[in-house]
Order: structure tokens, then sequence, then C-alpha cells
């Protein structure tokens, strides 16, 4: 199984002709799930005492369960929040799985670890964060929030030896994701929400705070904002709940897990003014930084508060803090150990095309949006529900219900024709179902769009 014969050379070359092929493609088919009982009538078992061999296997891949998949990057895909890797990047994944490099400590992988802190570098550097502040690259935007809240939560205990028995409050908006309802369960903390799924004020934090009985506020810890919501790409008043944390000594973290990648685009940095006041803040690379899947990354403006709550012990750990192992160790500052060298496609990607080209394809996912908002505008069947926010588009087919919604949306994708999928949007006590685009592909057309919205008629 690990020795190299004729069979390994043969698979490596049918592998690498595969990834060619799809590298090289510029059309792909959008796919669709079946359900365990139709894979496995059509794969059958492939997992046996024997095995079934690499060439059967890569066969089942390529025929059936390939086509299984939503491929990320189809310019059609404006579900959810999706992405475009860069091919140079995909191409530099390939490297990382063969390269066998554990990115936890410098000792094992410093090369890999040097190339993952100089994309970390342009990617702190965005932020307008001040000298000393640093990150690390995570595997998401979830393993990312929940790191930074982890090193909120252990800075306040240090604060006060009544805060360990304490159980903590985090405040954030509805609009805020899901993961950081999730964390807070992690953490055992409490979330208190500002009830709007528009834009997050100051005031109505301040008003928020003010009305904590005496022992919340000794339990209130954090505030966690948004710098782009994944449902509407609304950034809250970073600037203005950033003063508000730092006169009320509380941590000010920034979910900037989609919308983050715009911080490189001139036309709307001006929004995120204020993300410089953070503690903490979370970047998605593998959304809007066109990096494959899985790559997130949390940076802080001290660094050394997460060391202290992350760096793990243990006899079997010590020679990487022994002096001849000295160097930037990234288990110390998030929740894993073990981890991958994530960052490394992104910065080939980086060294590769340099960071204009990613200012440009962050630019065009923008401009999808507007073309997308004058397009809904020109349209008797279709309207807005607001103005597009980023690369993010709401808007409703005028007399549908929600059911019209789930049907359209599973007709299209039946089709292999587009995957848009429904949302809902809350408007004065009520939700109300619409649909929702996402760019972040800039391979994606007016044309998509256009066709698209016309599949509504």
């Amino acid at each position: 199984m690990h020795k190299i014969d004729i069979e390994l050379v043969e698979m490596t070359m049918d592998i690498m002709k595969y990834t060619i092929d799809r590298i090289s493609s510029t059309k792909h088919k959008i796919g669709k799930p079946k359900t365990a009982e139709e894979l496995k009538k059509l794969v059958g078992e492939t997992v046996t005492e024997k095995g079934v061999g690499g060439e059967h296997a890569l066969k089942l891949w390529k025929k059936h369960l390939m086509k299984a998949n939503v491929p990320i990057d189809h310019p059609r895909n404006l579900a959810f929040v999706p992405a475009a890797p860069t091919r140079a990047a995909v191409m530099f994944d390939l490297v990382v799985s063969a390269s066998s490099i554990h990115g936890a400590y410098w000792m094992e992988g410093a090369g890999g670890i040097f190339c993952e802190n100089e994309a970390m570098k342009w990617i702190v550097s965005l932020t307008g964060l001040p000298k000393g502040a640093f990150g690390v690259f995570t595997s998401g935007g979830t393993a990312a929030n929940l790191s930074a809240i982890v090193t909120a939560r252990e800075y306040w205990r240090s604060l006060d030896d009544d805060n360990k028995t304490r159980k903590g409050l985090i405040i954030t908006s509805i609009g805020a994701h899901s993961s950081v309802k999730s964390m807070a369960k992690v953490v055992d903390a409490d979330v208190l929400f500002v009830d709007t799924e528009d834009k997050m004020y100051a005031d109505a934090l301040q008003s928020k705070i003010d009305a904590l009985t005496i022992d919340d506020r000794k339990r209130l810890f954090a505030v966690v904002a948004t710098g782009g919501t994944t449902n509407a790409g609304i950034i809250d008043d970073l600037s203005g709940i950033g003063s508000i944390c730092e006169n009320e000594h509380l941590w000010f973290h920034v979910d900037a897990a989609y919308g983050g990648g715009a911080l490189a685009a001139d036309s709307v940095r001006h929004l995120f003014n204020g993300i410089e006041k953070a503690d903490s803040i979370t970047i998605d690379p593998h959304k809007w930084m066109f990096s494959p899947y899985d790559c997130g990354a949390v940076i802080y403006r001290k660094p050394e508060l997460a060391k202290k709550a992350h760096a793990q012990e243990g006899s079997y750990l010590d020679i990487f803090k022994d002096e001849g192992a000295h160097g930037f160790n990234p288990t110390d500052y998030q929740i894993q150990l073990t981890r991958r060298v994530r960052g490394l496609p992104l910065w080939f990607s980086l060294a590769m095309h340099g960071t204009d080209k990613y200012k440009e394809a962050v630019e065009r996912g923008l401009e999808l949006a507007q073309i997308a908002g004058k397009l809904i505008e020109e349209k008797p069947f279709v309207e807005l529900v607001r103005a597009p926010s980023l690369s993010c588009v709401l808007y409703r087919r005028i007399g549908w219900s929600p059911e019209d919604y789930t049907h359209w949306t599973y007709e299209n994708h039946g089709k292999g024709f587009a995957l848009v999928t429904p949302t809902k949007w809350k408007t004065g006590d009520s939700f109300e179902t619409v649909s929702r685009f996402c760019f972040i592909n800039p391979d994606t057309t007016e044309e998509d769009i256009d066709m698209i919205l016309d599949s509504m008629k």
C-alpha cells in the first residue's frame, strides 16, 4: 500500500489527467444530489477486504459520484456563499497534499508556515489594525469565530476571578451568522440579540447594554458585529460599535467571513471603517479571496492574548517550544492542534497573480450585484427587496408564495441550469420568503443573470 509500483504510477497519471481536465475546463455541469440509496445502487460496495482497485474507483467517481455534487465555482451557482478558487490555488492545493506538511509548529512546517504568514500579512494589512496584529488560517469561519470568542472569554476571566464562575454573555444582531450562536453554545455563553436583520447601529447596541441588569452587565464580555451579513451583505456600524466596546471595556469581534474579501476593493473599503478598532476579525479566504475549501482566518489585535488562551501543554509538545525550534506556531492561536497548511494555496495564487488581480476580481463581484439590481428593476415581474449590498441581492417574484420559490429552485437545479435558493427577510414582525443572489465568481455574466431572472416568468 505504501510501495511504489507500476499500478501507482499509472494511477498517478490518471489522477493528474483528471485534475488537468477539471482545471482547464471552462464549462462544468451543475450536478445534483442523489439519495444514499441511489448512489449505493449505482456504485455498489467500494470498501471491501480486497479493495476494488484504483482504476475502478476512479471510474465510479467520474461516472456517478462526481455528478452528484454542485461545483462551488459554477458561474450560475449563486446560492448561499459560493466560491471561485483560482486555478493557481487549486493546483497548489495538490502540492499541499503531496508535500505532507504538518502545519501546527514551525519546527515541522517552517517553509509552509512562512508562506502562510506572507499571505496573512496581506490580509492583515487590509484591516488597518495596528502593528503587531496578526492571525492564523483555520478550517473556516466557525472555527475562526470560536477561536476568537474563546480568546475573548479567557481574557475576560483573567480580569476578575469572579468571572471564572459566571456564565458569559455576548451581544450580536439577529442578522449575525448562525455560527455565532453555535460557538456560544460551545463556550457555554448566552447570546442577546439586537432585533435587526439590517445594519446594527451603535445606538441600538448601547440601548441593549443600558437595559441589562447589574448581574447581566457583569456577564457581558463581547460584542460580535458583522462585516457583510451572509443573508444580505450588510455591514454593521463598525466604527460606532467599536467605540462603544472601547468605552464599555468589551471585546469587539467582527465576523467578516463573507464580506472580508471586499476589504481589497477600493470602491467599498470605506464601508468597513471602524474594523481597525476590532480585537479580533474573522475572514474566509475560501469565499471572496478565491481559495479552495477549506480556508478561514482569524486575526487578533493582540495575538499574545490568543496564545494565552490556546497554547496547548504536554510533555510530547515541549520540544516545539525549545530554543532550537523557535518560530511561529499557528496552533497556539486557534482551537486546532493538528492542521494542514491551508493558507498555502492562497499564498501561491497571490504570488503568481499579485494583489491587484485580487482587487479586480472582488470588484467584479460588486459590479455583478449592481448589474443584477438594474436588471431586476427593468423587469415587471420581479422587484428588489432592498438595494444590493456588497455582492448580495435580495429580490422577490411578485405574487409568489414560499412554495413557488422552492419549486423554482428545484426545477432549475434539476435541469442543471442554475442553483439559486430562497431565503427569508424580516419585514416588521414577520419574515418574508424571497430570492437571493450572491456573486463571487468573476466568470458569471450578465446573460447568466438575465436568463435566471427570465426563468421566473
